[in-house]
């Protein structure tokens, strides 16, 4: 069977459940090809893990400090070879598309009525999973920016949906530090993160950003980009700071460490993101870099860890059936009793 495999770039989580998926997928006689779209081909980085792979423009959203900056994102995306890069890849010679909320290879499989399955924590929002009023451009953006017939959520929690727990890859655990906290908002400013954290000189915050080198701030260290280094510093960590992203906040809750999110301002996702969290009541949220609430939230213990069943096995299992039994059997058999 011969794959085509295509991955939204803008941000790192996408990436991450790719990574985590890989390997189950990788079998005799399964060949995989991948295509990244949504971010400039050197922003890509740690890429050793897809031998074979193109990179394409794509859509992405453009967020400066926090928030999605409407007309940089009109101007920055070029419809027109959108519409180009669609029509000119050919699949004749694959059998399956996979999409990882990526609107390059699901269109073309559409157009080109190759079998294409969507797997991404966007794929939940087309069940019944808490979610937040309004938003209906954001809501129909998510609905046709990548679409497929066959397509697969990821979610915190079931809510009694057909949607499978968070696709993380494995992990060991490290010595809990107390005071070590990680820090990762990638759509907001650096010298707005540092000035948040640089009052609470009881702690140790490992900050990773768009940096060349490491850059030494007394209890600050900023780390360049790096999905090793930063699992590294996950592994020990009591805590983390972050957007309120899907891939990164469920890698928190599994590994057991609360959580604190600031979501990207009128991001639908990431709002409902939240609002799960918060009916879940395992995370502190803020509109803004509020250090009233950083200060409360550094005083709170660590959380326990949720222990996931793992998906990367079944799911691929299932993607690599021709005669796959329904999304439902194939949540019920992942999350068991849990």
């Amino acid at each position: 069977m011969k794959i085509l495999y295509g991955v939204q770039g803008t941000g790192n989580g996408h990436l991450s459940r790719t990574r985590a998926l890989l390997p189950s997928l990788q079998r005799p006689g399964v060949e995989i090809d991948f295509v990244f779209s949504g971010r400039k081909q050197e922003d890509f980085f740690d890429m050793g893990d897809f031998a074979d792979f193109t990179v394409l423009q794509g859509l992405t959203l453009i967020f400066e400090r926090g928030r999605m900056q409407i007309g940089k994102t009109i101007l920055g995306n070029n419809i027109f070879r959108l519409i180009k890069d669609i029509r000119q890849l050919d699949l004749s010679g694959y059998d399956l598309v996979i999409s990882d909320f990526e609107a390059i290879t699901a269109w073309a499989a559409r157009l080109q009525e190759v079998p294409c399955i969507a797997v991404s924590h966007q794929c939940a929002f087309y069940q019944n999973v808490p979610r937040v009023k309004g938003h209906l451009a954001s809501q129909l953006l998510m609905k046709f920016f990548a679409p497929s017939k066959t397509s697969v959520g990821f979610h915190y929690h079931h809510f009694d949906q057909p949607v499978l727990p968070p696709l993380i890859g494995p992990h060991a655990a490290g010595k809990l530090l107390k005071k070590k906290i990680v820090v990762y908002m990638g759509f907001e400013d650096l010298n707005d993160i540092i000035a948040f954290v640089e009052p609470f000189t009881d702690y140790e915050f490992d900050i990773f950003a768009k940096v060349e080198n490491v850059q030494h701030l007394g209890h600050i260290k900023v780390n360049p980009l790096s999905h090793t280094v930063f699992h590294e510093q996950l592994m020990d960590c009591s805590g983390v700071i972050s957007n309120a992203g899907f891939e990164l906040s469920s890698e928190a809750l599994s590994y057991g460490k609360k959580l604190l999110v600031k979501p990207l301002a009128g991001q639908y996702e990431q709002l409902c993101n939240v609002l799960a969290l918060e009916k879940m009541g395992r995370a502190t949220a803020m509109d803004c870099l509020d250090q009233g609430i950083l200060k409360r939230w550094l005083q709170q213990d660590s959380e326990p860890a949720l222990n996931y069943p793992p998906v990367a096995e079944p799911l691929a299992d299932w993607i690599l059936n021709p005669n796959r039994p329904s999304l439902a059997t194939l949540a019920r058999q992942v999350w068991g009793s849990r």
